[in-house]
């Protein structure tokens, strides 16, 4: 019983750490409509893209617009993708659109589209990756992109709200008559996109080094020693001169990159590195969760 009740109460702080970052995400998600994006006719993608048209054609408030097209995609979503999920995207889409027609009203920051278009942006993503880090859902693209890998589960979600965005920006461009608000509204989604990125994976990069060398040892001493990380040696086979080496293995910082690179030419002015992208390392000298 004991371990029941906390069982529940984890729960229940997950819940509301979850409800907690879907408030503050669509709250800074409106900030980004309203005061950066909307007085300059530029889009995210997504259905605030056709809010957009709707509310300069037509003068529909954009976060009713924006519930009301998410209604059929709820009703989908119920039978398709699972209760919980779609509770989650009815309130996020719910706040959106109630903070949205709230700070509307509220004079913009900027009608310069090269700021609204940068500052839009990178809010956008921030407002956007707290909703996803509390498993939740503003609808919209995303929600759509679920309903479609619903029936058609080998389609990629991340093409999907791709296509779905340089749909909904051509029209903004079509139905505005202005090909400017298509190039700044791409530069707003990259940079929503960048700040998920950054957001969701860090900017901690590492980087993973690969190391062939006669003088392996010596190379793998002086990093232990001078550098402070690990060098794992690995057997290889050249295929082409059919001999067999030591290959050296190590991950290290960016900084740390161009210091092993020195001790390797060093050493070894012969010596061959290859040096990757490791997005993300745990362990000891590095991430710890």
């Amino acid at each position: 019983m004991e371990y029941v009740e906390i069982n529940k109460k984890i729960k229940l702080r997950k819940y509301i750490y979850d409800f907690i970052l879907l408030i503050i995400g669509c709250a800074i998600m409106a900030i980004a409509t309203s005061f950066f994006l909307l007085p300059n006719q530029l889009s995210s993608g997504g259905f605030t893209g056709i809010a957009t048209i709707t509310y300069y054609l037509l003068k529909w408030p954009v976060g009713t617009v924006i519930f009301v097209l998410n209604i059929p995609l709820f009703i989908l979503s119920y039978f398709r993708i699972g209760k919980e999920f779609l509770i989650k995207g009815i309130i996020g889409t719910i706040f959106l659109s109630i903070f949205i027609d709230i700070f509307d009203k509220f004079k913009p920051l900027t009608q310069d589209r090269i700021l609204g278009c940068i500052y839009g942006g990178i809010i956008m993503g921030i407002g956007m990756s707290l909703v996803l880090k509390g498993s939740s859902s503003t609808g919209g693209t995303d929600l759509l992109s679920y309903v479609i890998k619903s029936f058609k589960p080998y389609y990629r979600t991340s093409n999907l709200i791709v296509i779905i965005d340089i749909v909904i920006v051509s029209l903004n461009i079509f139905f505005l008559k202005d090909i400017e608000i298509g190039l700044y509204s791409a530069i707003t989604i990259y940079l929503m996109g960048k700040m998920l990125d950054i957001i969701f994976e860090g900017v901690y990069f590492t980087k993973m080094i690969f190391i062939v060398s006669d003088k392996y040892e010596e190379i793998s001493n002086e990093i232990e020693e001078n550098i402070r990380r690990g060098v794992t040696g690995l057997k290889a086979k050249g295929m082409y001169t059919n001999e067999e080496k030591m290959m050296l293995w190590c991950i290290s910082s960016r900084n740390e990159t161009i210091r092993i690179k020195q001790i390797c030419k060093r050493i070894d002015k012969n010596s061959f590195i290859v040096i990757s992208n490791a997005r993300e390392a745990y362990g000891i000298g590095f991430k710890r969760e």
